[in-house]
């Protein structure tokens, strides 16, 4: 199979919160602008935020993802 037009990740900003590391990735659609976040930590990655209609809320949403994680894993 061949992808024809794949998407690339566009990070436009990158930055540590709280041990993790958090990419926000920035994508055209339609002429509609989306942000992903994208969250790396030592075991691997994953997906915090699939679609954002702002980097702000973006952000907000990802540091909410990274707390969670952490707060889960606290209770453990």
């Amino acid at each position: 199979m061949i992808i024809l037009d794949p998407d690339f990740p566009n990070v436009v900003w990158s930055f540590s919160y709280r041990g993790w590391q958090l990419e926000i990735d920035q994508s055209v659609e339609d002429g509609v602008t989306c942000y992903a976040v994208w969250a790396n930590y030592a075991d691997g990655s994953a997906v915090a935020v699939p679609c954002a209609s702002s980097r702000r809320s973006a952000i907000q949403q990802g540091k909410a993802y990274v707390d969670a994680r952490c707060r889960a894993e606290e209770s453990q």
